[in-house]
Formats: C-alpha cells, structure tokens, sequence
C-alpha cells in the first residue's frame, strides 16, 4: 500500500495544530516536515523548535526532509526533537566520507536515514549509499516552494531505483516530493513508488481525506 505523506510546508501556519488534526483523520501515513535554511535552498521554513512542538501533538510518522548545508551540524537537534526519519541532501555533502559518517550517526541514534536528490542529480550519485538506507527521496522540482510542476525526469529515477533495489536485495522506500497529485501520483505509483509527499494538493484542498484517498 502506498504511504501518502502530507507536506506541512503547505499547511496554514497559524493553525498548525488544526491541519495536523485533518490530515491525521484523513487517514495520512506519514506527515513530511521540510527544512530550509535560505542557503541550500532559496527559502527558509521550519527550524527544529517547531518540530518538538509538532511532535507533540502527532502520532504520525515524522518525515524530516533536510534541505540545508552542513546537515551534520544540526541533525542532532533535529534528532532530540522527535524525528522519526531524516533525509538530507546528497549535493549538501562535501565528500563519502562525511556522508557515510551521517547516515552511521543517524542511524546510532535509532532514527531511520535517507538521502535525497534533486531534479539533476543522477541516481548513480548515490549508488554507493543504497544499502545502507531506509528512504531515497526523489525530488520531482527544485527544492524551495512548493507549488510548482512536476518534473517527469523523476519517473525514471523512480525506476532506477526500484531496479536496483531488486537486484541487490536492497530495503529502501523510494519517496518522491513535488507537484504531486492524483494524476502524477498515479504515475509514480506505475513507476514502483512507495511514498507520495502532497503539500498543495492536500492543504488546498477543502476536503483532506478525499485528496489523500486519491493518492493511495
């Protein structure tokens, strides 16, 4: 069954607790919580105070998506405020050696890793990483708002990746975030996805549990 992870960056910020609410009821699996620094990407959002706070009135899945330089400088915090995953970026990362040191850290500390990759990044940039994780995070637009048009180049990525999972007896999920909505979620979930990240789709919605019904 696929996993449907609402984006809280699309939510109503002044009634965070309300959206939570819906979402939950709506029978969603996950709740993805982006972090934007205003350097990696050009936009800031959630930092890890709000993420305590979120924690604590959710039972849903924590999906911290990791949009920042240096994420080894912050996991930690992101870490002892509830995270149930982090994924951060692969272009974020200096070389193999750092990148291995995080995913090992993360993992130490009993919260599940992934890595993601934006729209150019090909696949082959994290082959060497696949076994060790849990989630790879196909972004399907340039990371920073939400909102826009789903980039198809993240069908055959989705591919890949489900590929390559087989073969080498992998246990990934395979996530993909951005411009997501029944119509491209139906073709992600043809090309072996296993989570769908809606924001807009969602949270613009009047009705919640019909939009994350139709993603499933």
């Amino acid at each position: 069954m696929i996993k449907v992870a609402p984006s809280l960056l699309s939510a109503n910020f002044a009634c965070l607790k309300d959206d939570i609410e819906k979402i939950e009821n709506g029978k969603a699996d996950w709740l993805h919580y982006d972090v934007m620094d205003g350097h990696f990407v050009p936009n800031i959002s959630f930092g890890y105070s709000i993420l305590k706070d979120v924690s604590k009135v959710t039972n849903l899945f924590l999906d911290v998506h990791l949009m920042i330089s240096e994420p080894q400088k912050y996991v930690d915090e992101f870490i002892k405020s509830g995270a149930n995953l982090i994924v951060f970026h692969i272009e974020a990362m200096e070389n193999k050696e750092d990148t291995l040191a995080l995913i090992h850290h993360i993992k130490e500390n009993n919260v599940q890793v992934g890595i993601s990759i934006k729209p150019n990044t090909p696949v082959d940039a994290i082959q060497d990483y696949l076994s060790l994780l849990d989630v790879v995070l196909v972004m399907s637009v340039e990371p920073g708002f939400g909102g826009q048009s789903f980039k198809e180049i993240a069908l055959d990525k989705i591919k890949d990746l489900a590929t390559r999972r087989k073969e080498n007896s992998a246990h990934y999920l395979i996530e993909v975030d951005g411009g997501i909505n029944a119509t491209t979620g139906k073709q992600c979930k043809d090309a072996g996805v296993d989570v769908l990240v809606a924001g807009s789709y969602v949270f613009n919605s009047d009705d919640y549990t019909q939009r994350i019904t139709s993603l499933k």
